[in-house]
């Protein structure tokens, strides 16, 4: 096999993601660029799928957004050790999908080898070696990443695959439907308890897919709309096109807020060894010798004397001023941001600048850069399930939301009322 490239798919909306795909009213972030443990999430992947020994990279972008803060993030890859190069952007204005892109960067850049393509909305944990035997295997023109998932968590969600072999080891795959409802699943010869789902990761043989899609059929169909999982696989099964299954560890979607943080807990526990995170505690030095207001010590001495709890998994940035009593468990802390005294965290992603108030009880939240959450001892908010509070958020002292989604520059005042699993949106 000639050297594998990789094509990053950055062209969709975020909408699933907001407000991590938020800058700010009417300014879109894109999902490649959110910031995942302090770096954007794309910077991530290259890096992963460098190590495994991918040195190529092509960015297949749709609008100013995608193409533009990716590009910002990465450049062209000197500075981590790979050549990236970007989609025309007048290519925008032809693109009807994941697929369609796909097929353009092939014609664009000549690709005739084989390359693995991916979304930037995830992490993988998988073998290359092991994915790329698989694709050889019988000569497939797309091999399909797969991981399984409950039938429940499948419906409506993911694309099933019904594959013709062990869905442990790979096989020819029969029949593919993208995000069936559940009684569609029910009706699937699949294992209700391990469904095997396209994890959006794909290994193409470049020369075969090109001479397809210069077929007038495929050709009509991208220029109406050719998504990967919705199009693009359906048709190659339905022509009697060769598709594989290879079955890989695990994906982290960062999708959706509730997927984000439960990803961002795993991968600091150790989850995704190719990140290559450390498996401690990452203090930066300038927040250990930070001295807060009230008690005047630094965060080194709250440490040993116990006047602050640090669990395994967290991570805490530059010039964070951490209050006594504050305790923290699978939680980032990004840059300059103060968490006063006594407030408690739980699987927390705290963004640079964030405020968070004496008191305050957050577990599974997302904490938008200069977000602030007011709080008291005698009245503490609380801020749970799966909450998101977008850029610069003011949340009254005494509030309490539980699977809110607040829009970049909301107020949620403490009178609010706000229902569990509200949109606030201004």
């Amino acid at each position: 096999m000639q050297a594998l490239v990789a094509i990053a798919l950055a062209g969709g909306r975020g909408v699933r993601a907001r407000p991590l795909t938020l800058e700010g009213p009417g300014h879109i972030r894109s999902k490649a660029a959110v910031s995942f443990l302090g770096r954007p999430l794309i910077e991530w992947q290259i890096a992963a799928f460098r190590d495994q020994g991918i040195s190529r990279f092509y960015v297949a972008a749709n609008g100013r957004e995608n193409r533009y803060q990716v590009k910002e993030a990465l450049g062209y890859g000197e500075r981590l050790g790979v050549s990236i190069r970007y989609s025309r952007p007048r290519s925008d204005r032809h693109n009807t999908g994941s697929g369609q892109a796909t097929l353009a960067i092939l014609e664009e850049y000549d690709l005739r080898g084989h390359a693995l393509v991916f979304p930037t909305d995830s992490l993988f944990e998988f073998d290359l070696a092991d994915l790329v035997r698989d694709h050889l295997t019988g000569g497939a023109v797309v091999t399909v990443a797969t991981v399984t998932r409950s039938a429940e968590q499948v419906a409506g969600t993911y694309g099933a695959v019904e594959i013709d072999g062990d869905i442990d080891g790979g096989g020819w795959i029969r029949a593919f439907v993208e995000k069936p409802p559940a009684d569609v699943l029910a009706r699937m010869p699949v294992d209700p308890a391990r469904v095997p789902i396209n994890a959006g990761l794909y290994l193409i043989d470049c020369a075969r897919l090109r001479e397809l899609g210069a077929t007038a059929e495929l050709g009509a169909l991208a220029g109406r709309q050719l998504d990967w999982g919705g199009d693009l696989l359906p048709w190659l099964l339905a022509h009697g096109h060769k598709v594989r299954s290879s079955p890989i560890g695990k994906i982290g979607d960062l999708g959706n807020p509730r997927d984000y943080l439960l990803t961002m807990a795993e991968a600091m526990g150790g989850g995704y060894p190719s990140l290559r995170l450390p498996g401690e505690p990452v203090i930066h030095e300038s927040s250990l010798v930070r001295r807060d207001a009230v008690s005047g010590m630094t965060l080194a001495a709250k440490l040993a004397s116990g006047l602050v709890q640090v669990g395994a998994n967290v991570w805490i940035g530059r010039d964070v001023e951490v209050g006594p009593g504050v305790v923290l468990d699978d939680c980032y802390v990004g840059d300059e941001a103060d968490l006063h005294p006594w407030c408690r965290l739980r699987r927390v992603a705290c963004l640079d600048g964030t405020i968070i108030g004496p008191g305050a009880r957050l577990s599974d939240a997302h904490v938008g850069m200069m977000a602030q959450v007011d709080s008291s001892l005698l009245r503490p908010t609380v801020i749970d399930g799966f909450t998101a509070l977008g850029h610069e958020v003011r949340v009254d002292e005494g509030a309490h939301l539980t699977g809110v989604t607040v829009y970049p520059g909301v107020s949620v005042p403490v009178g609010a009322g706000v229902p569990a699993g509200a949109r606030l949106t201004g």
